[in-house]
């Protein structure tokens, strides 16, 4: 039986010691960020010795019983594995993206006895219950919710668009193949979510060389590549600095300064749009840079990253320029972005009476 496990999630056990090695050696995430990932490892690594053994143990398969309540987990645990994706990758998610989850592991074990979901008979034959169509409803939600969070936070380019497709397509796969292969998928279902979360691990590390690691924004680094190549569609810079983070730091703390640098790089992405980047390109400056955008975009812009941060405690100095002729020249367009951006921050610290930083 041990061999019959070792064979059928062999690839599982391959991936898993890799992805703990990984995450053991990694420097780019934090500790809780990598705390929460290893729990997706023994999460996933327990759940693939409860599904091997519902359909292959007959002290399982042929106790109704036993057999109920292995699939219970089964059907629980694919949500609760995504909200924790959720929970780890997304950015101040709290944790009521468990409630949907916990609900549907408590429907889950309350089908037990009552068959509400899914129903094995005295003759060992399975049947769905009113809401058995449930758990795969909950998990497509799930994954749809997975897909417009990490979107909302990504800064909207290619090498962050493609590996949410990819943890999409791997967890939908989830929904959908049991009814093509029916018990026959149980063999995959494991392995195929170890996999999906190595794979979107490795995409993470790689995009961490042009990432800022508080924020999730784009780097100085990419900020610096992108206005130096590829500059014959920018048509407009966008320049941000943070008032009162030195006092907030002196004051609070720098888990305090950290918290608020979060929060503006959350209310940037909120208002972004197609072809509109933002960076953290020092401690509390940002920039964004505009492609193939008109000023009136440009001033949407403005005026959606405006009415995010006033929703907030925090303030900060905004400055742009705008240029749509071809023979642009990238640095005078920062120039001007920051004369803008510092005579605006003046102006609050006078109308304020505060001193400058």
């Amino acid at each position: 039986m041990f061999m019959e496990y070792l064979l059928q999630n062999w690839s599982l056990l391959l991936i898993l010691p890799a992805f703990a090695i990984a995450l053991d050696i990694t420097v780019f995430l934090d500790k809780k960020t990598i705390r929460r990932m290893f729990f997706l490892i023994g999460f996933v690594f327990l759940l693939s010795i409860f599904v091997f053994a519902e359909f292959n143990v007959p002290a399982v398969k042929d106790n109704r019983i036993i057999r109920a309540i292995f699939m219970a987990i089964r059907y629980s645990s694919t949500p609760l594995i995504i909200a924790q994706i959720i929970y780890t990758f997304v950015k101040k998610q709290n944790r009521y993206i468990f409630i949907p989850a916990i609900l549907l592991t408590v429907i889950d074990f309350i089908s037990i006895p009552t068959g509400i979901v899914f129903k094995i008979a005295e003759d060992n034959s399975f049947s769905r219950g009113a809401l058995g169509y449930l758990p795969f409803i909950t998990v497509g939600l799930y994954a749809i919710a997975i897909v417009v969070l990490l979107f909302k936070r990504s800064n909207k380019k290619w090498m962050e668009i493609a590996p949410i497709i990819f943890l999409c397509i791997a967890l939908l796969s989830q929904v959908i193949f049991p009814f093509v292969y029916g018990s026959d998928f149980s063999k995959v279902f494991c392995p195929t979510l170890g996999i999906a979360l190595f794979i979107y691990y490795v995409f993470e590390i790689l995009q961490q060389t042009k990432k800022d690691s508080l924020t999730g924004l784009l780097n100085r680094y990419a900020f610096e590549t992108d206005i130096s190549s590829n500059t014959e569609d920018i048509t407009a810079l966008i320049s941000l600095d943070m008032n009162g983070l030195k006092a907030l730091n002196d004051t609070q703390g720098h888990q305090a300064g950290d918290e608020a640098l979060l929060t503006l790089a959350l209310c940037m992405n909120r208002a972004l749009k197609s072809r509109q980047y933002a960076y953290r390109i020092g401690g509390d400056e940002f920039a964004i840079i505009c492609r193939k955008a008109s000023e009136e975009d440009v001033s949407a812009l403005v005026s959606r990253i405006k009415s995010n941060i006033s929703e907030t405690k925090y303030h900060c100095s905004i400055g742009f320029c705008c240029c749509e002729d071809e023979a642009r020249d990238i640095e005078d367009m920062l120039r001007k972005s920051d004369m803008m951006m510092y005579d605006d921050k003046k102006r609050y610290y006078e109308e304020n009476n505060l001193k400058s930083r």
